[in-house]
This record gives C-alpha cells, structure tokens and sequence, in this order.
C-alpha cells in the first residue's frame, strides 16, 4: 500500500461504461486502488450511475449522487428520481446534446462533472491531493453507429477539466496490457482483450525482457461498440421486449402495420432508457397503445417507463449473464406489480443470440492483428480483461484461435486502472498517449 495520499507520483482513472476505477502509483512502482467506503461495503469499484431529484435544499433545485449512493438512493425514491447509468456510451454521439432531469438540461460534461465531483469526495484523502500526472483511459472505438471522437475528446476534455490537473488519455486496453507486462520475466507480444460494458478494445504490445530501456511498445490496436451492455440488449430483446409489444402490431386506418423497432431501441441503452420518462413519449406511447392489437403489451411498456422498473430489469438480466458464465442453466426473474417475467434459459440460448456479436469481435480481432502486421501464430501472451471477459463463449473464441496455454486473465474490473497509474510515470508517455490522441 501507498504510506499516504500525498505520495502518489500518478493516478489512473478506468472510467468505464459500467464501473469505474481509480488506482494510484507511487516512486517504484508501488501501486493501490482507491477504495470507497459504499453503502454496501468498501470497494474500489465505483458504479458509473448518477441519480438526480428534486430538492429545494441544493443549489438549482437539483439534488444528486453517484456511484453505489446513487443506486441507493433511487431504489429508496424510485419515482421521485432521475436514475442515469452507462452515460459514457453517450460521449461520441453528435445527437445526444444533453438530458433532461426535471427542469434541468445537463450535457455530457456537466453529467461528467457531477460524477466526477462526487467520486472525488467519496474517495476522501486517498484524492484530496492529485498528482500533476493524471491518465485517463479512453476506448479504441467508441460506441454508436458513427462515433465521433474528435467530439468525445471535446467532452472529455471538459469533463476532466475539473481536476484542475493535465490529463493524458491512453487506450484502455494499452492500459491493460502495460500492467500485465510487469508480470513477465521473458520477453513475449502481447494482445490484451479488454471487454468492458460499451465497447470491446484490443491492443498489442511488445514486451522486452526486465531491465530493458524501453520495455514496452505499443504495436496495434482495434475496437468496437460492442460488449457487456450489447449482451444485455440481447437477453432484453429475447426474454423481455415481446412482453412489451416488439414484434406486436397496430392499426393505422385500414391497415394494419408492424410496431416501428424504434420505440425498442431505447431499452438498449441506459442512457437513453432513463430518459424516456417524459411527457412527449408517454403521450406517443399512449397513443400507440389505443390502436395497438395488444394494448395491454403497450400498457406494460409505459409502466416499465412511468415506474422506473428498467433498473431492476437490467438488474435481473446482469445476474441471468452472471449465472450462465458459471453454469448451464440459469431462471430470469423479474416481478413488480406491474409485470412479472419467469423464463429458463440455457447457455447454449445466450450463445446463439450473441453469436452475430461474436463474429464481428473476432474481426476486429483480425483488425489488430493487421495493424500489427502480425499473425496469430506470433502472439505469445493474451490477457483477457474486462467483466464480459467471463463470457464462457467469449473466452473460448480466444482459445480456439491462440491455445489455451498462452491465455490468462484475472483482475477483471481493476488492471486498465492499474496500469494507466504505471504509464503515468513511464519516461515515454507521449509515446502511450500518440495513439489515443490521434482520433
């Protein structure tokens, strides 16, 4: 462990779709995560979720938390709070300008600051006093159809202004791959697979022997928008949308049409699903419920929406995924008093539905491979990292193609932290950053 806060040299911050997680290194390498004292016990891993309400006390009206304390609070106030998980999903989206909590409108940033804020303050004074090298770890590519990341870097720029410090963005996965090499006593090419919540990123590196100048150096990297968080949609979209009238019809005069897949979309990114709690499209989704054939599908998509159940579905779905990593078989349960959802679910289910997601990770796989100017057969180390890493299916794509001898993996949540903390103090950082601020 660091002797105290103030000897921290660089901090790390993985901030993550899903979690986040801040470590600090010290002279010699010396490296811990920050922990946070959570309402459910201390961890160093801290939700990215935000919840907002209303409350006159604070300063706009506006009342907020973050992390554990923010599922916290809304689970105790559902309908009274505005719960918004998986925000940075939304950072490379030119159409999301902001979002509405009440009568407030915040962008990206200012939802960045507000986490950012409370995280810090949570973290007491393990963060009281930041370093002058602080890195930030950033995706290969972002999520979205189109990312733009020249307009994420902006609103990551704004974000971390707050920490009054210069920030340096790596990738995730070089993040990864940079502490893993501490870990080798030989020299090897390493391909680091960080599955994270909104995007899956893969670096290589080639790792020279200890003592070596220059250890490490990065030689490719690829990514893309698809992970846990795609994972999930395809539970939601097999086990839960049908209930809600995907696939459904409704009649328009005198014919009658297919519900447009659009009104679904929304559930398969949190962003935008704690947002549908709005006047505008409760009033659309009442509309299409009077001329739906299945009124009363529609009706439990607007109580899902107007009852705040999508965390608790999303909850329900997150321990299906969790229970199939680790056995065959596993029961999906939802129940309100609104909807109530039982199903038995295999592995070999989950598998199919994630199969098109699969293939295009293992092109993108490809896609660092070339890069590199590599093949498979010259990759000595693979490190799987990240929570979707678990994935039975996706761990064994790795295997087939590269042997189970030269895969390893562990600290799932903590390593792009860990390492983004050592690269802080590396001699060579431009060397780490190069790549992450060219796009």
């Amino acid at each position: 462990m660091l002797a105290s806060q103030t000897s921290a040299r660089s901090i790390g911050i993985d901030f993550g779709t899903t979690n986040s997680v801040v470590a600090r290194a010290a002279d010699g390498g010396e490296v811990d995560l920050v922990e946070f004292p959570a309402p459910d016990g201390a961890g160093s891993v801290f939700r990215s979720a935000l919840c907002f309400w209303q409350d006159e006390a604070f300063r706009g009206g506006l009342a907020h938390e973050a992390g554990p304390w923010a599922i916290a609070e809304f689970l105790e106030y559902p309908q009274g709070s505005r719960f918004v998980q998986s925000f940075k999903s939304v950072a490379a989206n030119p159409a999301f300008e902001h979002a509405n909590l009440f009568e407030k409108r915040l962008r990206f940033e200012e939802l960045g600051q507000v986490f950012l804020k409370h995280l810090l303050a949570h973290a007491g004074d393990a963060l009281a006093d930041l370093p002058d090298r602080i890195v930030v770890g950033r995706p290969v590519r972002y999520v979205g159809s189109q990312p733009d990341p020249l307009l994420a870097r902006k609103r990551y720029d704004a974000m971390f202004a707050l920490l009054g410090r210069p920030v340096h963005y790596v990738y995730e996965p070089l993040g990864a791959a940079y502490g893993f090499a501490a870990r080798l006593s030989d020299p090897a090419t390493l391909l680091v697979a960080d599955f994270g919540g909104g995007t899956s990123d893969f670096s290589i590196v080639r790792v020279e022997a200890p003592g070596t100048a220059r250890r490490c150096t990065p030689l490719g990297s690829a990514g893309i928008g698809i992970a846990g968080d795609r994972f999930d949609y395809r539970i939601m979209d097999h086990l839960v949308l049908p209930l809600l009238g995907k696939g459904g019809t409704y009649r328009s005069f005198d014919k009658v049409l297919e519900i447009p897949a659009g009104h679904f979309t929304d559930f398969g990114d949190w962003s935008r699903l704690a947002m549908m709690r709005n006047r505008r499209t409760l009033a659309e989704l009442d509309k299409l419920r009077r001329s739906a054939t299945d009124p009363a599908a529609i009706g439990r998509m607007i109580a899902v929406i107007e009852h705040e159940l999508g965390y608790g579905l999303y909850d329900a779905v997150g321990r299906l995924k969790r229970t199939l990593s680790s056995d065959t078989h596993g029961q999906f349960r939802f129940q309100s008093d609104d909807l109530v959802i039982e199903a038995d679910v295999t592995r070999a289910d989950f598998e199919r539905w994630i199969e098109p997601d699969l293939a295009r990770i293992a092109e993108t796989v490809d896609g660092a491979l070339a890069q590199a100017g590599l093949r498979a057969d010259q990759i000595d180390q693979v490190f799987l990292t990240g929570g979707s890493s678990l994935i039975p299916a996706l761990r064994q794509q790795f295997v087939q193609r590269f042997g189970e001898n030269r895969i390893a993996s562990g600290n799932e949540l903590t390593s792009i932290a860990h390492g983004l903390a050592l690269i802080g103090q590396d001699p060579n950082l431009a060397e780490w950053t190069a790549q992450a601020d060219g796009s």
